[in-house]
């Protein structure tokens, strides 16, 4: 697998976990470019959580974004049925993305191997360098503690780009943004405005 990232940077730092994660731009717009079908471990059916919003983004991108969740399988979240076990999926997907806690993160990287993924993206604050390297050994390519949301915006023009128009986006303390609503997110991509209430936004777990 040739190594993509850019002079200086490393796909990742040393097995211990100590250091800071880098990857080159080339590296990452590559499996954003590439990458058509995602199977989402841990999705959210709650439209107040971030991997839900996550995953309307990626829908409103052109990526087919597959749920994989014990919690709500045979349901429906964004027009998809979602799955009890990446074991379930009919074909190999593409990418792998985790929305779990980085201690629960082995399982799932080893049915991502298992089941012949491409690419393995940790989310934002989810690494597990040990199953990481794992999965690189086995012919993924990985990335850890990032978002794909933010890694797209930011490599294809649209690092202003607050989220799709569903109104709010959830934040630690129950804070909210709203969203104007100028029109449908997918009809011509608009990006729509943004007015902000008092106080911060603050970060949320991995899902």
């Amino acid at each position: 697998m040739a190594d993509l990232s850019a002079p200086g940077e490393n796909h990742q730092t040393n097995p211990r976990g100590a250091g800071i994660l880098r990857y080159g731009d080339a590296y990452i717009r590559d499996i954003l470019k590439r990458v058509k079908t995602i199977a989402a471990v841990g999705i959210s059916a709650n439209d107040m959580r971030p991997s839900y919003f996550a995953m309307l983004y990626l829908q409103s991108k052109g990526y087919r974004v597959i749920p994989i969740n014990p919690r709500y399988a045979g349901q429906q979240i964004l027009g998809e049925t979602v799955l009890a076990a990446l074991d379930d999926l009919p074909e190999p997907p593409d990418m792998v993305q985790v929305f779990r806690k980085s201690a629960d993160a082995p399982p799932v990287i080893a049915d991502a191997i298992r089941v012949g993924a491409k690419v393995l993206w940790l989310q934002l604050g989810v690494r597990h360098d040990a199953a990481a390297e794992k999965a690189r050994k086995a012919g993924l390519d990985v990335v850890q503690d990032r978002c794909p949301k933010i890694e797209y915006g930011r490599l294809f023009g649209e690092i202003g780009w607050a989220g799709v128009n569903r109104r709010v986006i959830s934040s630690k303390k129950g804070q909210a943004m709203q969203l104007s609503r100028h029109s449908s997110p997918f009809a011509g991509r608009h990006e729509p405005q943004l007015s902000r209430p008092k106080g911060t936004i603050g970060r949320r777990g991995p899902g």
